[in-house]
């Protein structure tokens, strides 16, 4: 027989899906069945798989230490990996700062030029640098990562940085999620685009995505495969040759900010994708432009919502903007006292 105790970042899951993923080569049939003959039982009762695991709940498993081995498979095998970073990888992590810490939530500045999540085995991702930063911290351990992962819980492109949510408990990971999907959180971008811009605006189309190349479409009207997007903006500061505006998705959908207004004639500085080549080419021979200037800036949770996380109630966050983004608004006479740069 083996005991399994519930840790704080597990809690929050269901029964049956906890042992679905501690036991990954045990069909969900067989574990319900082993559930109504008692070979496994909760906090020792018999249990129907429904319930939601709580911190120090225990489990008992009435298997044979040969069943539990090839039960839990590749499970049973060191779940964390410690690859050697190239220095630019190395660079990037020196530069993730920590904006919010709570017992069951994690913000972090991403820098430009890192990944999110990894695409490739060779990647070195936020998510990455989360886990070992968890592990590090005592969060988490090799037996809590057979059954939970921290993880981050929105995306931005790699070329953007800016304010990452990150879960590193289940119940952490699950308000996370629903209010990103409910869209109860208000996120500001700011960034700075080519071209005098005179007025606010909100700005309203359909974008498709071709996921073969990673690149979206934005058209005036319907068309099959498009969704309908909204994009409101309003003008921090201007010159006659560039602007800095604040940007807030009420849609929030791949590349949208960056696509948007490249297709209203304001291309996002360094942008390789969607912005003007030619300028984006002056930018990195005279200003040093290596990444596209968007940068998430501010998250605030709204009041008045009835969280299962109180930390996260009426949460304010603003992440300054890097020192070259602010050392481009100087540049281009962009600067604006209300903006938060890393220098300050």
């Amino acid at each position: 027989m083996r005991e399994v105790r519930i840790t704080k970042a597990q809690a929050g899951q269901r029964l049956d899906r906890f042992l679905g993923k501690y036991l990954p080569e045990a069909s969900s049939g067989f574990l319900h069945k082993m559930l109504r003959k008692k070979n496994i039982k909760l906090n020792e009762k018999k249990a129907e798989g429904n319930e939601k695991l709580a911190d120090g709940d225990r489990i008992q498993i009435y298997f044979s230490e040969e069943t539990l081995d090839k039960f839990t498979g590749s499970q049973q095998k060191k779940t964390t990996e410690h690859k050697e970073l190239s220095r630019e990888q190395q660079n990037l992590r020196s530069q993730v700062r920590l904006l919010f810490a709570s017992e069951n939530v994690l913000i972090f500045h991403k820098p430009a030029g890192m990944l999110t999540q990894k695409a490739d085995p060779k990647d070195d991702s936020l998510n990455d640098y989360l886990l070992d930063y968890c592990m590090e911290k005592g969060y988490v351990d090799e037996q809590t990562l057979k059954s939970f992962r921290p993880s981050v819980a929105n995306r931005l492109d790699r070329n953007t940085s800016g304010i990452v949510l990150c879960g590193i408990t289940t119940v952490g990971l699950q308000t996370l999620s629903l209010l990103l999907k409910e869209r109860k959180l208000e996120k500001n971008y700011l960034c700075l685009v080519k071209g005098r811009v005179e007025k606010n605006q909100k700005i309203r189309g359909y974008l498709k995505k071709n996921e073969i190349d990673n690149r979206v479409t934005l058209y005036q009207k319907p068309v099959e495969g498009a969704v309908p997007i909204e994009t409101w903006y309003q003008v921090v500061s201007r010159s006659e040759q560039a602007s800095l505006l604040q940007v807030r998705l009420i849609t929030g959908k791949s590349h949208q900010i960056r696509a948007h207004l490249a297709s209203i004639g304001y291309p996002i500085f360094g942008d390789g994708k969607y912005g003007n080549r030619s300028w984006n080419d002056r930018l990195r021979k005279e200003k040093g432009v290596k990444y596209q200037m968007l940068h998430s800036y501010e998250l605030k949770v709204p009041e008045g919502l009835t969280l299962p996380l109180k930390e996260l109630e009426g949460l304010h966050i603003v992440d300054p903007v890097p020192a070259d983004f602010a050392r481009i608004l100087g540049a281009f006479e962009l600067q604006n006292s209300s903006v938060q740069t890393e220098e300050e």
